[in-house]
């Protein structure tokens, strides 16, 4: 897993990243259009994304979104339900027999706060989530989150903490924390 990241916007580090970016959105483009049965199409697709084969058991129905797709490590057993979007710049584990909730979002990018900053750099933190999760439709996890095994994060909920183990997590967390 990465750890947290800084990436200067005009570097031959974001170029490359962002002709990846390219390639991937040109296959999950592909991946969204095939008919819902091809099982078979729909993972050479997932494995072309992830730059390696799926993991035994793994269900993904489309739409699927992702924006980089080889820091997406999904372990066996894995759902993930139509309408999920997974930004995994920074790194996005997957334990054993997580489930995903319908248009749920993964987020492992963003920018700096300070306006100054903010078109020059993208920031990242890894999303590292354990074994037997369960994260409801509509959910979104942000950069830097790890969420312990068993929880379960209820739809809708906005996720900035890190999770403990066998707990439920639910709300929004939107409110102002500072102003300049």
């Amino acid at each position: 897993m990465s750890a947290d990241r800084t990436m200067r916007i005009h570097s031959p580090e974001f170029k490359s990243m962002a002709e990846r970016v390219l390639q991937v959105t040109a296959l999950t483009s592909r991946l969204n259009a095939l008919p819902f049965g091809d099982e078979a199409g729909k993972a050479a697709l997932l494995g072309q994304i992830l730059g390696r084969p799926l993991p035994s058991g793994v269900t993904v129905y489309p739409p699927f979104y992702t924006d980089h797709g080889l820091n997406l490590h999904l372990a066996e057993r894995v759902f993930i339900n139509q309408g999920c979007t997974f930004l995994d710049y920074a790194g996005i584990r997957l334990g054993e027999g997580v489930m995903i909730g319908p248009k749920a979002t993964l987020i492992t990018s963003g920018h700096p706060v300070n306006p100054a900053e903010r078109r020059l750099y993208l920031t990242g933190a890894p999303i590292d989530v354990a074994d037997n999760v369960w994260i409801g439709a509509g959910a979104t996890i942000l950069p830097g989150v790890s969420i312990g095994r068993d929880a379960v994060i209820a739809a809708g909920s906005v996720v900035a903490d890190d999770v403990p183990a066998a707990s439920l997590v639910t709300g929004p967390k939107a409110g102002v924390r500072r102003r300049w």
